[in-house]
């Protein structure tokens, strides 16, 4: 036969069907799809209608679902959330810095330099049993109680300190897992090829951890953004003390639904990246 039949045939020939496998598998997940949809609309519509006839719903909505206090404080809310933004922007390289360096002294190796180690393991272990709410109220009224001058007596200062002496206890572990998790056989390459021990982790070992533990620094960072209103308690007047400012003034609980909305909204887009990060790192180990 010649090229041209043969190339004739490969172009007539029809594309292979599918096997019963596959046919089975798209109509079990046809079936769980419209299960999932069917459930999902019957537990919308039992709240719609269910929750309305409840004996308190009227005061509730009037309370926290107030559309004339909506509109009258969400601009207000939304202006002093640019401070959460910029106290959250100065924190998190911070953080980052602080916990990969805590990360490292973790995981000095070296016989000198286990007093290192220790204050690693030190640190992480009490910054990581401390709630941040109680770091925030004995940094953030501590040290300012020491009269010093303005601005060290600021706020704004001792509570970005408050959030990255705990925060930066998290990441460390992070990064101290990510660095865990590279197999040992890399190091004795390195050491092979005539690197020390220095330049092992800078271009071996920490380029690889780092990338590992992006989508579980990813989550912490979206807790931070959420944890920045507790320094409302020691001063700043960012979106949780605005929206208790607005709710004294219109005796009503409707900004801090307007705070919660404003936080969804960069949170949950935020979630779901950190999501998509984790299957794409998932698929790329599988």
């Amino acid at each position: 036969m010649s090229d041209t039949a043969q190339q004739t045939g490969l172009a007539g020939a029809s594309p292979a069907k599918p096997t019963r496998r596959e046919i089975y598998e798209a109509s079990v997940r046809r079936r769980s799809n419209r299960i999932a949809l069917f459930s999902t609309l019957s537990v919308i519509v039992a709240i719609v209608l269910l929750i309305p006839l409840a004996p308190g719903w009227e005061a509730v909505q009037r309370s926290f679902f107030n559309g004339r206090v909506f509109a009258a404080t969400f601009p207000g809310l939304a202006e002093a959330f640019l401070l959460n933004v910029m106290i959250f922007a100065w924190s998190a390289p911070l953080i980052a810095l602080t916990g990969l360096a805590i990360a490292l002294c973790r995981d000095a190796r070296a016989p000198a330099l286990f007093p290192l180690r220790m204050f690693g393991v030190a640190y992480t272990d009490i910054f990581r049993g401390l709630p941040v709410v109680l770091v925030i109220y004995i940094v953030g009224f501590g040290i300012p109680g020491l009269g010093l001058p303005r601005p060290w007596n600021s706020p704004y200062i001792w509570g970005t300190l408050a959030l990255v002496l705990v925060y930066s206890a998290y990441v460390a572990e992070v990064i101290r897992s990510g660095i865990d998790s590279i197999h040992q056989s890399q190091r004795s390459a390195a050491a092979s090829l005539g690197l020390s021990d220095g330049d092992t982790m800078r271009f071996v070992v920490l380029p690889q951890a780092i990338r590992n533990v992006v989508p579980a620094n990813m989550n912490l960072f979206i807790a931070l953004q959420k944890d920045v209103a507790l320094l409302s308690f020691i001063g700043p007047v960012e979106i949780f003390r605005q929206a208790g400012v607005y709710k004294s003034l219109y005796a009503n609980f409707t900004p801090y639904v307007g705070a919660a909305l404003i936080f969804l909204a960069l949170t949950v887009p935020a979630t779901r990246y950190a999501d998509y990060l984790m299957n794409k790192q998932n698929k790329q180990r599988s």
